[in-house]
C-alpha cells in the first residue's frame, strides 16, 4: 500500500476532481487497481507518471482523442505529429486574425472620411464592405489560398453566443455527497451507480454536480424515485429539490474559456429577454450534468451540460 496513492489523495495533489480521474479511466488513459479489504481506486507510481503527461497535453488543449492516439502508439512519431499540427494551427489562426485585423482597420479609415448624411458617402460605405467580402475570397496568406470559411469560422468561435434553452426541472428528492472530502465522492458514484441501474424511466438526467460556495467545494446529487428510502443511500443525507427553470448551455471537456463564455452568454440571453431573471442563491445553484462514459467514449470527449437557474420576473 505505501506505493500506492488513494484517490482523494491523487485528486488534492494534482488539483483535479475525482470525477476526472474516473473519467480519465474510462477513456482508456490511466489505470487504477483495487486492494483486498479496500474498496475503492489505487494508483501506483506507473499511473502517476501518465496521470502527469495527460495534464501537460490538456495545458497545452491537446484533445482526449489525440491523447488516446499519442499513448497507443509506440515511439515519439505521434506526439511530434500531433504536437506540430497544433502549431500550424496556431499559426494559420495567427494570420487569419491579422489579416482581419487589416481588414477592420482599413476599414474603419474609410468610415472616418464617412459623411453619414449624404446618401452617396454612404453608398462608398457598401461598395467597401462588398470589396471586403470580395477580398475574404480571394486574398492569399502564407503560401496558401484563402479560405472565407476558415475565417468566418475562427471570428464565429471568437465571437459566438452559446446556444441556450429553458428547461424546468421537477421538484423531487435527491440524495446528495455532501462537500467532497475522503473518499465520499468515490463512495457515492457507486451508490449512484446502483440506483440508476434500477430507475424506471431515461427521461431527463438524474445526477448532477454543483459549487458549495459557503462551504467551498464541490456536491454531487442524484434525483430518487419514490421507492429510495434511508435504508437504501448508505448513510448520505436525501434532501428536497425545489426543481424550477434553468437556461442551459453545452461545454466540452470542462474548458473554462468555454465555461466563462456560455456564462456570459446566458448573462446577456437574460438582459435580452426582459421576462427572466437569473436566480442563484444558497440551495439553487448553478449545476452541471456530465455525459456517461460510454458516450464520452464515441465522442472522443465529454459534454457537459451546465445548468444556469433563472426565474421569471414579477410583473
Amino acid at each position: 500500500m505505501d506505493n500506492f496513492m488513494k484517490i482523494r489523495e491523487v485528486s488534492a495533489k494534482y488539483d483535479i476532481t475525482a470525477r476526472t480521474l474516473r473519467y480519465y479511466e474510462d477513456m482508456g488513459l490511466i489505470s487504477s487497481v483495487r486492494s483486498d479489504g479496500y474498496a475503492y481506486r489505487l494508483y501506483d507510481e506507473t499511473a502517476m507518471k501518465r496521470l502527469e503527461q495527460i495534464l501537460i497535453l490538456r495545458k497545452l488543449n491537446i484533445s482526449i482523442r489525440d491523447i488516446q492516439s499519442i499513448f497507443s502508439a509506440s515511439g515519439s512519431g505521434v506526439v511530434l505529429d500531433v504536437l506540430s499540427k497544433k502549431v500550424q494551427n496556431i499559426d494559420d489562426e495567427v494570420a487569419l486574425l491579422h489579416e482581419l485585423k487589416e481588414i477592420v482597420l482599413e476599414f474603419i479609415r474609410q468610415i472616418e472620411q464617412i459623411d453619414f448624411g449624404r446618401d452617396s458617402d454612404v453608398k462608398k460605405i457598401y461598395d467597401k464592405a462588398k470589396e471586403i467580402e470580395t477580398r475574404l475570397t480571394n486574398v492569399d496568406y502564407i503560401g496558401k489560398p484563402s479560405n472565407v470559411n476558415r475565417l468566418l469560422e475562427l471570428t464565429e468561435k471568437l465571437e459566438k453566443k452559446p446556444d441556450v434553452r429553458l428547461v424546468e426541472l421537477p421538484a423531487c428528492r435527491m440524495v446528495t455527497s455532501g462537500v467532497e472530502q475522503g473518499d465520499n465522492h468515490e463512495r457515492f458514484n457507486k451508490l449512484w451507480g446502483q440506483l440508476d441501474a434500477k430507475r424506471k424511466d431515461r427521461f431527463f438526467p438524474r445526477d448532477f454536480m454543483y459549487y458549495d460556495k459557503e462551504k467551498g467545494g464541490s456536491v454531487w446529487c442524484y434525483a430518487i424515485e419514490e421507492w429510495v428510502s434511508e435504508k437504501d443511500t448508505e448513510g448520505f443525507e436525501m434532501i428536497d429539490f425545489e426543481g424550477g427553470l434553468y437556461a442551459t448551455s453545452i461545454v466540452h471537456d470542462f474548458d473554462m474559456n468555454e465555461v466563462i463564455r456560455a456564462y456570459n452568454g446566458i448573462q446577456e440571453w437574460i438582459a435580452q429577454h426582459h421576462n427572466f431573471a437569473f436566480d442563484e442563491r444558497p440551495g439553487h445553484a448553478v449545476m452541471f450534468h456530465v455525459t456517461v462514459p460510454d458516450t464520452s467514449k464515441l465522442l472522443g470527449y465529454r459534454q457537459v451540460e451546465y445548468f444556469f437557474p433563472v426565474k421569471i420576473r414579477e410583473e
